[in-house]
């Protein structure tokens, strides 16, 4: 796949100009979004991820076209356990409804500066070395491991990381509006805004290192996995507040992802066989006779366990929260009902 530094440079400016339109048009005046507005925003972005990829399998081949969609899905999956996550964060740090956009897109923007600088590491070693596909592969075997056996109840906000901010950063007890930093008897605090801010920016760097891994095993074309990437983060802060309550009945959300992961972390292990250069398997040599698992599988095996994820999460949770979503609920629910005008105050 040809692609010049003028498509690049065109790419990475839409995106950025995409992200400044969304801050100026919908997140600088506080709010909080109608069911309307995220319904009409998530389905333009989703639909413009579909064309995008229609176009690169005109344009380009259905190769990479498979590649594309393969990859947009196992990012869109995990940028919906992503958005779990920041619900976790946001419920405590009790911030108010209005500033969750705000929150959200920094989040968001965060996340894509976070895995453009994956991404151009990933392609460098991918095309230096082909033994790091035996890295990428163990690495995502044991994320499946984790994601599907480790425990999903603990809360970023009160995590180590955040502890140790805590002590190094003067912190504000309250809220004051949507402000960052405030001065107070001529001394300089930050607020919980800022807090929840550098909480979902660490959130983020935890979930690139998955993200890129798992893409790469999808497709070696850099311009593939960052549109992938982009577009999956598109439209992320509308689908938060459109999918809402649904996101604490994704039950087996976790397990669908942990299968997914496994399934990439194989393939790369069979890549890594395949195109072999370590002298002490084989003698060096690729080992040829390992089947190299073709993208339309991958893109098929991809959906059917997002949809059988989803459905089965649905259907167990039919009538009711699922376990553990009540916590969230109730927190995300006293955010909700600040008073506009009031200050919120954070959790000790």
């Amino acid at each position: 796949m040809q692609v010049t530094p003028l498509v690049w440079i065109i790419t990475i400016a839409v995106t950025i100009l995409f992200f400044v339109y969304e801050f100026f048009a919908h997140v600088r005046k506080p709010h909080e979004p109608s069911i309307g507005e995220s319904a009409r925003w998530s389905a333009f972005y989703i639909g413009l991820a579909l064309v995008f990829g229609v176009g690169i399998g005109a344009v380009s081949g259905w190769t990479y076209g498979g590649e594309y969609f393969a990859g947009y899905l196992t990012e869109k999956a995990l940028s919906v356990d992503n958005l779990f996550v920041f619900l976790i964060v946001m419920t405590g740090f009790a911030v108010p409804k209005k500033y969750q956009q705000k929150v959200l897109m920094v989040g968001i923007i965060i996340a894509l500066i976070l895995r453009g600088g994956f991404i151009a590491i990933g392609a460098t070693l991918i095309e230096n070395f082909s033994w790091v596909f035996y890295i990428f592969g163990a690495l995502l075997l044991v994320l499946a491991y984790r994601q599907a056996f480790g425990s999903h109840d603990a809360n970023p906000a009160d995590g180590k990381f955040m502890q140790l901010v805590r002590r190094v950063l003067p912190v504000t007890p309250d809220y004051h509006r949507d402000r960052l930093t405030v001065k107070q008897d001529g001394k300089r605090f930050v607020t919980p805004m800022l807090l929840t801010i550098i909480a979902i920016g660490f959130v983020d760097l935890i979930f690139a290192v998955d993200s890129i891994p798992a893409i790469y095993g999808l497709t070696s074309e850099a311009y593939i996995v960052f549109t992938a990437n982009a577009f999956a983060l598109m439209g992320l802060r509308q689908l938060f507040f459109l999918i809402g309550g649904l996101l604490e009945r994704l039950v087996y959300l976790a397990q669908g992802l942990a299968v997914i992961l496994a399934f990439i972390g194989v393939k790369l292990v069979f890549h890594a066989l395949h195109v072999n250069e370590l002298p002490f398997i084989n003698g060096g040599q690729p080992l040829l006779w390992v089947p190299e698992i073709p993208i339309w599988l991958s893109l098929l095996f991809i959906a059917a366990t997002i949809l059988v994820a989803t459905v089965a999460s649905l259907v167990k949770t039919r009538g009711g929260s699922g376990d553990g979503g009540h916590a969230v609920h109730a927190g995300a629910g006293a955010a909700e009902g600040e008073d506009e005008d009031s200050t919120a105050r954070i959790p000790r």
